[in-house]
């Protein structure tokens, strides 16, 4: 279980987030989307202990992310790219990562072959494509077999193929009672997994709830999204 109870964060003398609160539950996918700005990234850094709010909790499993005692195998995130050194293999950085958290240096190659990358376990990170590091970043989230994943844009930069087995990948994920929250900008590819959906924007929650009742009386996703944050076709987001 993911918590988030009245969430507040001010950077700069400027408030990006207002009482921000919503649950990501276990055993389903809950989509979380708001304009580019709105308070998404800050949620997610407040709720992975990368940064602190002025009030409010985030919480996972019950505790503030610094207070686990093994935070990968709690939960597994991927942020920014891959996280690895440019200049270390695939497989070397999985390792140090894997030692550094006690884990066994074997999961490294089992967590490359669930994302594919078996291939490239001696390539260094700094020749993957996009899509690749991708791939790598979700296998660094996946080393400690975790309840709880948090993804923001983990299809950014896969080809069709990638975005397909990733879509099965965190059905699957969700089958098994893992909770998946999913911050994303591509609204007909979310329709597809979410179970429940949170729309942030201007950093207030203004809906939240199963994707048919966010969806509402829309034809889309994509269209109740631009209704609920009057983001125009042509606009940033």
């Amino acid at each position: 279980m993911i918590t988030i109870d009245r969430v507040s964060k001010t950077k700069s003398k400027t408030q990006i987030l207002y009482d921000v609160s919503f649950e990501a539950r276990p055993g389903r996918v809950t989509g979380f989307l708001g304009p580019n700005g709105a308070g998404k990234t800050s949620t997610l850094r407040i709720l992975l202990g990368l940064d602190r709010p002025q009030s409010g909790t985030a919480l996972i499993c019950g505790r503030p992310y610094r207070q686990l005692d093994h935070p990968l195998t709690t939960v597994g995130a991927l942020l920014d790219g891959s996280g690895a050194h440019r200049a270390r293999q695939a497989r070397a950085h999985l390792r140090w990562v894997a030692a550094s958290n006690g884990l066994p240096e074997s999961r490294a190659d089992e967590v490359l072959e669930i994302v594919g990358l078996t291939g490239a376990a001696r390539k260094r990170a700094g020749r993957f494509s996009l899509g690749m590091s991708r791939r790598l970043g979700l296998a660094t989230a996946l080393l400690g077999d975790p309840d709880v994943l948090v993804l923001d844009e983990p299809v950014n930069g896969l080809d069709p193929a990638g975005i397909r087995w990733i879509r099965e990948f965190l059905k699957d994920s969700a089958a098994e009672g893992r909770t998946v929250l999913l911050s994303s900008h591509l609204m007909g590819e979310l329709a597809e997994i979410a179970d429940d959906v949170i729309v942030i924007d201007k950093g207030r929650v203004v809906i939240q709830g199963g994707l048919a009742d966010v969806t509402g009386g829309h034809r889309t996703l994509e269209d109740a999204f631009l209704a609920l944050t009057a983001t125009e076709t042509g606009g940033s987001w």
